[in-house]
């Protein structure tokens, strides 16, 4: 029973002659290029797209100011546009009251 034990604790002490470990495969390089591929896609469609819509959006809106539109500012100003020019509009806000702002100032059409 003795020599069980003192057996036993012989193989505890041995230690195994290391496998040789086998080279795993190396990933194809789709393979590692898809989660970076799949973040630009995300990206694109969450931030770029929506942002150049509403550019799209803001520019058609400064191109079709026309004489008579009535117009909010980002500011929050209310107006009638009553001249137009190339960069900016002439806003009337109030009986003989008028300011010239920048086209990129005006938010949107009421």
């Amino acid at each position: 029973m003795m020599n069980w034990f003192i057996s036993l604790a012989h193989a505890a002490n041995e230690v195994p002659a290391p496998a040789t470990p086998a080279t795993p495969a190396a990933p194809s390089i789709i393979a590692q290029l898809f989660p970076l591929i799949f973040l630009i896609v995300i990206f694109y469609f969450l931030l770029i797209r929506p942002q150049q819509q509403r550019q799209k959006k803001q520019t058609e809106l400064l191109n079709s100011i026309q004489k008579g539109d009535k117009v909010v500012t980002i500011g929050g100003i209310h107006g009638t546009v009553t001249q137009v020019d190339d960069e900016a509009v002439l806003l009337e806000v109030d009986k003989n009251t008028k300011i010239r702002l920048s086209k990129s100032a005006i938010a949107g059409k009421e």
